[in-house]
């Protein structure tokens, strides 16, 4: 009974104090913009409007999204962009090219990314007619003029200074250039060791225009293991080895990326790049999978050849009957559940995973800053 008693005047002074305190309202009440550039691994929908080869239009893409319909996404389901915005609590981004995209859901952001481009405007080029990197940037600048009418320039620029940003390239330089056939033209220019410090320095130049546009707070994810895709494993590997080749370019890649975000951060003086380092994502997995609950991290769910590793997936392909078993949804592209395991990280990984701060550190602090 005393303990009643004591429990209940506790509470009558917390509910006093309460009514005491001026109401603040919660920041996060209205949900930044969240902008996203790079190539398939974030691309939603952007290719279905050109006339391009590199395109996840048809089932079984998507056969996991709520729609249950091919939506341009190269997944079984959502991609790592549709995870962040459910996890900042917003709403999902639409392709820039999509007739939806206009009036009131200007403000949610936009979706730039087009399968099969890279760093350098060259590479894809077989895919012939997609978004490269710095037409993205045209759209962006695009984007803000078109918001600009919308809600005037100044709102504008604060929506663009406070969003989250999400850049994901530098694979399809590898994969689709370097790499794509033997010989082939910037393996004949350069050396690996220089091509590497080549496309950072092109990168470099692609980040300091996003930041000239206004972008503040970008998330830059690194490649991960290139040579463990099942594409790659179904062209060299006999029994399961990662293509040496391509791990090697990814060693040297993304250390060179951290340094050149790092060096960027310093020269603006802000933390304005988050290097994301999907390797150490991919490789916890990969090379664990039955601790993610994962019966292979080796062959795709969807697909044909070895390692189901040929080609792309379509209505002919082998498909797994339980998609959340296989890390890798096709030849090149994660499952949605390996995406949300990727997404987990990004949130509230260390600085092994996330230099210097992972998302839930950025909206914290900015959320204090609002």
């Amino acid at each position: 009974m005393a303990m009643s008693l004591c429990t209940t005047s506790v509470g009558l002074i917390f509910t006093i104090l309460l009514s005491l305190t001026p109401f603040v309202p919660r920041a996060e009440a209205a949900p930044r913009a969240f902008f996203v550039f790079g190539d398939s691994l974030v691309d939603s929908g952007n290719n279905n409007y050109l006339a391009t080869t590199a395109r996840a239009d048809a089932p079984p893409y998507g056969i996991d999204h709520p729609s249950h319909r091919a939506t341009g996404r190269f997944s079984n389901g959502y991609n790592i962009p549709d995870l962040i915005s459910q996890r900042i609590g917003s709403e999902p981004t639409l392709p820039y090219l999509s007739p939806e995209l206009n009036g009131q859901k200007l403000l949610v952001g936009a979706n730039f990314a087009s399968a099969g481009i890279g760093i350098l405007n060259d590479t894809g080029i077989q895919f012939v007619n997609i978004i490269r990197a710095p037409m993205q940037l045209d759209y962006f600048e695009q984007y803000q003029q078109r918001v600009s009418t919308l809600i005037g320039a100044q709102k504008t620029r604060q929506l663009v200074n406070n969003a989250l940003v999400l850049v994901t390239l530098g694979g399809n330089d590898f994969v689709n250039n370097y790499y794509l056939v033997p010989l082939s033209a910037r393996s004949r220019q350069y050396s690996l060791q220089d091509y590497v410090p080549f496309i950072i320095s092109e990168y470099r130049k692609l980040l300091l225009r996003l930041y000239d546009l206004g972008a503040r707070r970008v998330l830059v994810t690194g490649t991960g293991p290139l040579g463990c895709v099942p594409a790659e494993l179904a062209q060299h590997s006999r029994n399961g080895e990662c293509a040496p080749e391509l791990q090697r370019a990814a060693s040297l890649f993304n250390p060179q990326l951290d340094d050149m975000l790092i060096g960027l951060n310093k020269e603006l003086g802000s933390h304005v790049f988050v290097g994301v380092n999907t390797r150490k994502m991919h490789n916890d997995f990969m090379t664990n999978p039955g601790a993610y609950g994962f019966v292979t991290s080796k062959i795709a769910c969807c697909g044909q050849g070895p390692y189901n590793g040929i080609g792309l997936c379509t209505l002919l392909s082998n498909v797994c009957p339980n998609r959340d078993a296989y890390a890798f949804w096709d030849a090149f592209h994660p499952s949605e559940k390996a995406s949300r395991l990727i997404v987990d990280q990004i949130m509230k990984g260390t600085t092994e995973y996330m230099k210097p701060m992972n998302l839930s550190t950025i909206l914290a602090l900015d959320s204090n800053q609002l």
